[in-house]
């Protein structure tokens, strides 16, 4: 069973995800801050980490940087969930190195179709 890292301090999003996902057969593990993104990604080593980009604490961006930074995480595919779509908004997720972006709120197809495509290409060694 694929393990998928929510990291997402709304909970009606949170809960959104968690049961999509549940209801297609992923495992789910949950973090409100993006600092326990990083200590449970570490912790379970993830599939796939699904990151809002504003969070309490450090940002999805933030996050992002230190999963790369680390040999243990670095290869898991991340995808930034998040309402900020204005272009300059997604050129700046892009560039920090998203895996894929998705905007809120979901369309559960675009947001099933990311997770899955994510997971079946992982990141290139």
């Amino acid at each position: 069973m694929k393990k998928v890292l929510i990291v997402e301090d709304n909970e009606k999003n949170m809960k959104l995800a968690r049961d999509v996902l549940q209801a297609r057969g992923y495992q789910t593990l949950e973090a409100v801050t993006g600092e326990d993104g990083v200590r449970i990604a570490r912790e379970s080593g993830p599939d796939l980490v699904l990151m809002d980009i504003h969070l309490p604490g450090i940002s999805g961006i933030e996050a992002l940087a230190l999963l790369r930074a680390e040999p243990a995480t670095a290869a898991i595919p991340v995808i930034a969930v998040t309402a900020s779509v204005m272009e300059g908004d997604r050129r700046k997720i892009t560039d920090a190195g998203f895996d894929a972006y998705v905007g809120k709120p979901i369309s559960l197809k675009e947001f099933l179709e990311a997770v899955k495509q994510a997971i079946e290409r992982g990141r290139p060694a």
